[in-house]
């Protein structure tokens, strides 16, 4: 049975100041038809209701218990019209949108993630012109704009994650190409009160609908970062506070149309103007999953963090010598190799996991659904683990004659010499600015990495580093720590190639 809190997803708004700066931002005279997609208990009505009494405004809702709360509350006021419906199939507002929309304003604090079966994921995915359905605010954002107007506007709170993940490049170009947008701000959901909905970002978008392609693109829009506390938002004069002057067409020219959010001149031109990215010049891909690791994966010690699910390895049952990469599995009691899973670990991480690696059960991993027996053409070769979730860092470490899991971005160079190199490049904080801009969340996935912008270091640079990290992986390798002035010198020399 899936949960009613699965299903809905709905996250009232319960801050004044989040409440007060979006009604704000409809910039409303009273004379509007508004339209709330997702009703929820009003949040948004009263507010507006206690500026204009007699302004028109149709609420939907789907959650029986929510609607039924609505048609009570709101029951002696000819001006509110309440539905329970599903906003992302409703036939009428379908028809409305397909005729040019019928309203002045939306504002809605829409569903995240919201539970649909495969069936429904593929009949909207359909319906929605190929977004992407599987989220479902972005579907909501996208029914909310054909609903307006012609200069109708609306505001949304949703999650940052539309500005720049592939899964949403689609909306983004609609909305970059359909509206003219007149406000971004963004600010930790830590300010969205009382709720853990996985998302570290939330987003406040306003924007007013527009035919006009070629005044959209010239239009040129604010993000506002850096709020110290959800009281300031709507406060845009604050002098601590990051504010963005980006004009659409620049976003759409990006790859992928990702909005670049640092406020550093020099990153974002970076990004655009690089010739050669991390994807021209690596291999990317993520590792191994044995389907069932509670039984195949085994640990050195319980001492190893995260250790408490699994079993302690028999020493006497591993193999080290995996350079004749042994890819159909090993025949012999020495049937568990080394395994490089996640954490963030610099440079070089010990051999503490290992995977049964059977000739029998190897050719169970490549039959078996649950399995991922995957770019197995990387496996034991010689590359850069870089953590699919990173904290605060992006970090690197080595591997070499190792499986790794698939929680790992491989990156395999196609020139060797250059690995130890870019494991200095992908422990740097030039990096980490880098792939935060590409993608301002903790998730590296391999196409983020690829697009990491590549500059060749010189000679001299190139040999220094290579030295340099030869050095720490030793020292890591006898003592488990490295010294932090090799790696300054190393940070300074890719912040000088890169100008930050």
């Amino acid at each position: 049975m899936i949960s009613e809190q699965r299903i809905f997803q709905a996250y009232y708004t319960k801050s004044k100041p989040i409440v007060s700066y979006m009604v704000d931002l409809l910039d409303l005279n009273g004379t509007e038809t508004v339209f709330e997609p997702c009703a929820g208990d009003g949040v948004f009505i009263d507010p507006i209701l206690d500026k204009y009494q007699d302004i028109k405004i149709d609420a939907f809702e789907l959650n029986e218990k929510a609607c039924n709360t609505l048609n009570s509350k709101y029951l002696d006021l000819e001006n509110i019209s309440v539905k329970q419906t599903d906003t992302l199939t409703d036939l009428d507002l379908e028809f409305l949108c397909s005729m040019g929309g019928k309203y002045d304003a939306v504002i809605a604090n829409p569903p995240y993630g919201a539970w649909r079966n495969t069936l429904d994921r593929a009949t909207l995915k359909k319906r929605f012109n190929g977004f992407y359905a599987k989220e479902s605010y972005s579907l909501f954002l996208y029914r909310s704009i054909e609903s307006l107007n012609e200069g109708g506007k609306l505001v949304f709170i949703i999650p940052d994650t539309y500005l720049n993940l592939n899964m949403h490049k689609d909306i983004r170009k609609y909305i970059l190409s359909k509206t003219k947008i007149k406000e971004i701000a963004l600010f930790p959901s830590s300010y969205f009160p009382g709720v853990n909905f996985g998302y570290a970002n939330l987003s406040i978008i306003a924007l007013e609908k527009s035919s006009d392609y070629q005044s959209n693109i010239e239009n040129t829009f604010k993000i506002i970062k850096n709020y110290k506390s959800v009281e300031e938002l709507g406060s845009n004069n604050l002098k601590h506070l990051t504010k963005l002057k980006i004009q659409q067409k620049n976003v759409l020219n990006n790859e992928g149309y990702i909005f670049l959010t640092n406020a550093n001149p020099n990153v974002s031109a970076c990004i655009k103007q690089a010739k050669t990215s991390i994807g021209d010049i690596c291999d990317c891909a993520t590792g191994f999953y044995s389907g069932n690791d509670k039984d195949r994966l085994k640990v050195l010690s319980k001492e190893i963090r995260n250790s408490k699910r699994y079993d302690v390895i028999d020493k006497e049952k591993i193999t080290y010598d995996c350079s004749s990469r042994p890819l159909n599995g090993i025949d012999s009691e020495k049937m568990y190799i080394p395994i490089v899973k996640g954490g963030n670990v610099r440079y070089y991480k010990a051999d503490n996991w290992f995977m049964e690696w059977s000739k029998d059960l190897v050719s169970f991993y490549k039959k078996d659904k649950k399995a991922r027996y995957q770019n197995s053409s990387f496996y034991f070769r010689k590359g850069i683990a870089v953590p699919m979730v990173s904290s605060s860092s992006i970090t690197g470490a080595i591997i070499e004659n190792r499986l790794f899991d698939q929680s790992i971005v491989g990156i395999f160079p196609k020139q060797e010499r250059l690995i130890h190199y870019l494991l200095a490049f992908f422990n740097s904080p030039t990096c980490n600015k880098l792939i935060r801009t590409i993608n301002p969340s903790t998730n590296n996935s391999s196409n983020y990495i690829k697009r990491i912008p590549f500059l060749q270091p010189s000679i001299e640079q190139e040999k220094t580093i290579t030295e340099n990290i030869k050095q720490i992986i030793e020292q890591v390798k006898i003592s488990g720590d490295y010294d932090l002035d090799i790696e300054t010198e190393n940070n300074k020399i890719i912040e000088e190639l890169y100008g930050f």
